[in-house]
């Protein structure tokens, strides 16, 4: 085991027993609230390309319009989906990602599987390592930045990681999520979807 995995578990189950009275009032209040199902789960790809289930708490309702369409996530995102977001807090059932070793703490934030066949050669290197909860683009704009400067960040991380740098990105972290930093990147909306290399979604 290296020292990035031993950290990635003892850290996990650190916050996750300091932060278990949180982890239930949350799960509580969404069921009171919002109903089930509580958690939001969806398929990300990971190291080597290798899909896995990423664990998030719901933060939006399945509310749809005329012709059956989802409407856009300001419409669906409830009231405490949006604390939950502005907190980052629905980022905490990640940790069960990072603990069976899917993720690490840090690292590039996990895309969508959909998004394989469009990058480039140069984005696809963001893959080569585990996807993370945060990472170098997370601290340095998160959702407010382009497409195309979340990959180049990415790739930053990748070439200069190590234990301090990761100690530093944690720390960053938690400062901007106090600060509520860069969560959102207009209004309500998260970022839009990537679609095909070099292409401008930062609209």
């Amino acid at each position: 085991m290296n020292l990035k995995r031993f950290i990635d578990i003892i850290f996990s189950i650190i916050i996750f027993i300091i932060l278990l009275p949180i982890l239930t009032i949350i799960l509580l209040i969404i069921i009171l609230s919002d109903g089930r199902p509580i958690f939001f789960t969806q398929k990300r790809s990971g190291l080597n390309n290798i899909s896995f289930t990423l664990y998030k708490f719901r933060t939006m309702i399945d509310k749809r319009d005329e012709d059956n369409n989802l409407l856009s996530d300001k419409f669906r995102l409830t009231k405490v989906g949006s604390i939950l977001r502005k907190t980052s807090l629905d980022e905490l059932p990640s940790l069960w990602n990072v603990l069976i070793g899917q993720m690490s703490l840090v690292g590039p934030r996990p895309l969508l599987v959909e998004y394989l066949e469009y990058y480039s050669e140069e984005e696809a290197r963001r893959n080569r390592v585990k996807p993370g909860i945060t990472g170098w683009a997370q601290i340095n704009g998160r959702n407010k930045i382009s497409w195309g400067e979340k990959f180049e960040l990415d790739n930053w991380y990748i070439d200069n990681q190590s234990f301090l740098l990761d100690i530093k990105i944690l720390f960053l972290t938690c400062w901007k999520v106090l600060k509520l930093e860069g969560i959102s990147h207009s209004s309500n909306e998260t970022m839009p979807l990537f679609k095909e290399p070099n292409e401008d979604n930062s609209q």
